[in-house]
């Protein structure tokens, strides 16, 4: 056998073996070690729960797709958000971002074109519940004419599996504690924030029947605070805060003089609302075990999850925890209650444990530490003045 036919039957044992293994290889290896775990759209991938989220989702071998109008995040002109430049550098991984509004149909459509796309984890929504009474139908403009277009384009490009992220306020004025997913939605939602929330639920339960593909996972959270271990992201908000923790945080480090507390006549402990305060690293993690939720042969349809710890902290035990954490006086006034408020929240997240094996396991000292940790490394937040 000359060189020739030599080189020619070991290329035809070349081909006869290697295609073969692949074959049988694709039979016997799982998917996420043959490609990854797969491509997740974000959706308002640049703001607090989002970054913390798209970091946790790249710490477990997906790959990431982030878009943002930018409405509630910072960045340099014609740059990345500054919170994904870090979550890059904390990772080691590079993100994808789109600087779209998702009521953009056009803007959309292109990105599923463009990427094959296997989830959608969608954020993407003004969220302060003070803000939505003031400013009602820019709330449900954004939040549902918004969603119900990004539903539109995930369908026609068949992506069928979506996070949605949901909130505790669908379920109005508890009418028990604590709050379980059978307790009633829709009910007495005290403020626009929460019926924008609601509204959207019940668009995607729709979906579910109207085509019996798609599957859906509401992730109905509490109340998320804290920040990043390492104190290079954390929350962020832009003008005044609308939630405790980032207003607690400004006084602490001189932006602001004092936390106006909002009632301090309910039938709570000392007179302050009680919330289920979230890590919010706790609450990431939550969204990366809905991911292998979608991914069961089993489960279609959708499913509502609560997030939260199974405990409330009244507005005085968050400020008292957080003067601890930080070493500093926090000053507050007593003003009257804020519209759109309750009483008290928290969760029974007994159900995500036991179906996405997720329960918090950090507590309101860690919270604090956490969130001075970041906002005291970080003063004016991700501006560098």
């Amino acid at each position: 056998m000359d060189s020739i036919e030599k080189a020619i039957y070991g290329l035809a044992c070349l081909y006869y073996i290697i295609i073969p293994l692949g074959y049988f290889a694709t039979l016997w290896l799982p998917a996420s070690e043959m490609t990854g775990k797969g491509t997740i759209l974000v959706t308002g991938g640049a703001g607090y729960v989002g970054s913390h989220t798209v970091l946790e989702l790249l710490n477990n071998n997906y790959s990431v797709i982030a878009l943002d109008n930018l409405v509630n995040c910072y960045a340099e002109k014609n740059d990345k958000p500054e919170s994904l430049k870090r979550v890059e550098k904390l990772t080691g991984k590079q993100i994808i971002f789109y600087n779209v509004d998702i009521r953009d149909k056009t803007s959309l459509d292109k990105i599923f074109k463009v990427h094959s796309i296997d989830f959608v984890i969608h954020f993407a929504a003004l969220k302060a519940v003070g803000e939505s009474v003031q400013i009602p139908l820019t709330y449900y403009q954004n939040n549902i004419a918004g969603s119900s277009t990004l539903f539109e384009v995930m369908q026609s490009n068949g992506v069928k599996k979506i996070v949605f992220s949901s909130s505790a306020t669908v379920y109005g004025i508890p009418q028990f504690l604590p709050i379980t997913e059978e307790h009633p939605t829709g009910q007495g939602c005290t403020n626009p924030y929460g019926k924008t929330k609601y509204f959207v639920e019940e668009i995607l339960k729709d979906v579910c029947v109207s085509d019996h593909e798609w599957k859906v996972i509401l992730l109905r959270y509490f109340n998320p605070v804290g920040a990043h271990e390492s104190g290079e992201i954390g929350e962020d908000p832009s003008g005044i805060p609308n939630n405790l923790m980032p207003y607690i945080a400004q006084v602490a480090v001189g932006r602001r003089e004092k936390v106006y507390v909002f009632g301090n006549d309910y039938p709570t402990p000392d007179g302050t609302g009680v919330r289920d305060y979230i890590h919010i690293t706790d609450l990431a993690i939550g969204h990366v075990q809905a991911l292998t939720k979608l991914n069961d042969t089993t489960f279609f349809g959708w499913k509502a999850f609560n997030l939260g710890t199974g405990r409330g902290y009244s507005v005085l035990d968050v400020i008292n925890a957080f003067s601890k954490a930080s070493g500093k006086i926090i000053k507050h006034e007593f003003v009257n209650r804020r519209e759109g408020d309750v009483a008290a929240s928290f969760a029974d997240a007994s159900l995500a444990k036991i179906e996405l094996n997720w329960t918090a396991t950090r507590g309101i000292d860690e919270m604090c530490k956490d969130t001075w940790n970041w906002q005291s490394k970080n003063p004016n937040g991700f501006k560098k003045k």
